[in-house]
């Protein structure tokens, strides 16, 4: 039966799929907020007061709208993968825990927090082969060598 066949060959593609999709959804998310300006900034960082982080709301702001958007970018290349799905997972976290303590329903939050589990498991998965972390920094494989 070919529907149950193994496709796990075309695993390296699909990352790339979910790479450049997903990367390419934040950068268009996050741009508008990064052309917010400070004010905007300020209204984004203030979410940091639901972690106990009340001082420079302008910074959390920009470091927040950067996430989106730069996190997003990194994320579309493949490069410098994990520190970037670690930055947009820690992101997702604030916009999740802004959305509850407001008081919003779980229709309100849910994009955030299923966000922030797809970049915790990004994180784990890795970027793939077809990558620019993989072009740039790959370890030549071991096995090969000993056998050679």
């Amino acid at each position: 039966m070919n529907f149950f066949r193994n496709f796990y060959p075309t695993r390296n593609f699909g990352l790339l799929l979910l790479r450049v999709g997903i990367g390419w959804a934040f950068m268009m998310h996050g741009f508008p907020k990064i052309k917010g300006g400070p004010e905007f900034w300020e209204q984004i960082g203030g979410a940091m007061g639901n972690l106990g982080i009340t001082f420079a709301p302008v910074f959390w702001g920009f470091m927040g709208a950067f996430a989106e958007f730069g996190g997003g970018f990194l994320l579309l290349l493949g490069l410098f993968f994990r520190p970037a799905t670690l930055l947009l997972f820690f992101t997702m976290c604030v916009a999740t825990t802004m959305h509850i303590s407001k008081g919003d329903d779980f229709n309100t939050y849910s994009h955030a927090l299923e966000s922030a589990i797809l970049f915790l498991s990004l994180y784990f998965i890795g970027p793939g082969k077809i990558s620019l972390d993989n072009k740039l920094f790959s370890v030549p494989d071991q096995s090969r060598r000993l056998s050679n």
